[in-house]
This record gives structure tokens, sequence and C-alpha cells, in this order.
């Protein structure tokens, strides 16, 4: 059976989890292996996400299982996104059902919690769990967040977009090289992803700055130009509008021998992207 989450197509036998970690073939079908296992609950200022422009000043539900479809040599979370021991984590991840996460949601409704954010792992690997959730909350008057690398089939994206409120991209530079060579992925994908979800939800971008891998002006000035030019489902031209978030690098994982950039390259990378783009911010300086 292939996978049809990705630009993988995983081809898996029975039983065999995909690259990701997080799907599995079962009985000729492939599901979510990781469905409900969450690895990480926090509630989070929105700002974390990172959202600037939606519902400012709230907090969130941040949950996250395990898994993913790319690579970053960096990543922060490599212990449940990079790891290959998928049936590791089924182990130690606690089972929720949607119901229960709403019950802890509304708990802290009172005190600024506006819904749930899916984030820490990739959580498109997973999207039945994510799809299941959102559309809970919204009968609850919950909202939903997704924060993501932008890594999926437009046919899931489909799935999901109703109960989706505000998602984070991360559009993680503007290159193949980059995208295939260090990260494993796909920029065609992501591109098309989020040229898609524009039309749907409020969406905010994030450029990961990594010294001498996408710190360039060039890849910059292209990049907020293609954002710029992104148009709603009516055909009207609203990507000037689209938040990016320019963020510094810091030394992890594979990549921890690399310096972190220096702030004046975020800096001025950040005022590039400002001769397309309304709202730029910078990140971890």
């Amino acid at each position: 059976m292939k996978c049809d989450v990705c630009f993988r197509h995983c081809d898996l036998k029975e039983g065999q989890v995909g690259f990701c970690g997080g799907r599995i073939c079962r009985s000729d079908t492939i599901e979510a292996f990781n469905y409900g296992r969450i690895t990480g609950l926090a509630l989070d200022p929105i700002e974390k996400k990172p959202l600037k422009h939606f519902c400012p000043g709230s907090i969130i539900l941040s949950v996250g299982s395990f898994g993913c479809n790319i690579r970053c040599p960096f990543c922060q979370n490599y212990d449940i996104s990079w790891s290959r021991q998928a049936f590791e984590f089924a182990d130690k991840a606690e089972i929720f059902t949607p119901e229960e996460l709403l019950m802890i949601a509304k708990r802290y409704e009172k005190e600024g919690n506006i819904g749930i954010a899916f984030t820490y792992n990739e959580p498109l690997i997973g999207y039945e769990f994510l799809r299941d959730c959102a559309k809970l909350f919204h009968e609850n008057g919950m909202k939903c967040v997704l924060v993501s690398n932008g890594t999926a089939e437009l046919s899931v994206l489909e799935k999901i977009i109703p109960y989706i409120d505000a998602m984070n991209i991360d559009l993680k530079g503007f290159t193949d090289r980059y995208y295939e060579k260090v990260l494993g992925g796909n920029r065609k994908m992501v591109m098309d992803f989020i040229s898609e979800a524009v039309k749907h939800c409020h969406v905010e971008l994030t450029t990961l700055i990594v010294p001498g891998e996408n710190d360039s002006d060039e890849e910059m000035r292209e990049l907020s130009k293609w954002v710029s030019e992104l148009k709603d489902e009516n055909g009207n031209v609203i990507g000037k509008d689209i938040v990016l978030h320019v963020s510094r690098f810091f030394p992890r994982f594979h990549m921890n021998d690399v310096l972190p950039t220096d702030v004046r390259k975020v800096y001025h990378l950040a005022e590039i992207a400002r001769e397309n783009l309304n709202h730029v911010y910078t990140g971890n300086c």
C-alpha cells in the first residue's frame, strides 16, 4: 500500500511503519500509527507558535505526538521527530481521546485558553487525529491552530481545512538544493500547500536563517517576493499582508558546531523582506 500524505509516498507492507515514523499499514490500509499518542502537552502563549496577528495575548493548549516526514539536521525536537524508533515512542506516549483534550482545554478557558495547537512534531503525518480533535473543538466554540512544515498533499489539507483557524508554516528556504540536500524535503509541495492554505485561514510563515545555507540577500528577496504575490480564493493578491517571521538559528543536534546566526544578519534579512511584505518580525534575537 502506498501512503498518500506527502511526496515520499511510502510503499508499505502489512505492519510496516513509514519513513515519518507516524503512519503504518494495517489490514491493507495506511493509518495514523501515532493517533492520540501524545508526547508533549503544555499551555503556551499564542505568540510562541509563533502567531503575531491571531488572537494576541491569548494562550493555547499545545500538543505533540511523534514522527516527521523531513529531516532538519538542526531539529530541536529531534528526540520525538527524527527518531525511527516509532514503537518505542508509542509505548512511552500517553494516549488521549479528542474528548479528553477538549476537557483539558475547557478547564483553562477562563484563564485565556482559546483552544488547541498541534505542534512539536509534524502534525500532518497524523492528520486524522488533528481532524477529529479540531472538528470537536469547533463544535464546542474553541479554535484550532496548526504548526507545520507544510509537507503534505493538498488532499490532506482539504480534509482538515474546514476546522483550522490559523497556521504557522515553515517556509524554510527558497532553493530546491536546501530543501532536498539539507532538509530531505520538497520545496514545491510546501509552496503549493501554502498557496492553498492562505485561501482558507489565517497563515503566518517562519524562515529560520541558517548560516551559509539560506542566508543570502537574493534568496530572501525571492522568498518574500513570492509570498507577496499569494492570492485569496477570489484571486485577489493578499500576500503583502501575510506575516513572515525571520528567526535566528542556534546550534542544535547534527549542526551543533555551527555558530548562531549573527543578529545583524537576521535584522538585515528582515529589512530585505520588508521590501515586499508589510509585516515582518524577527525571532530568537
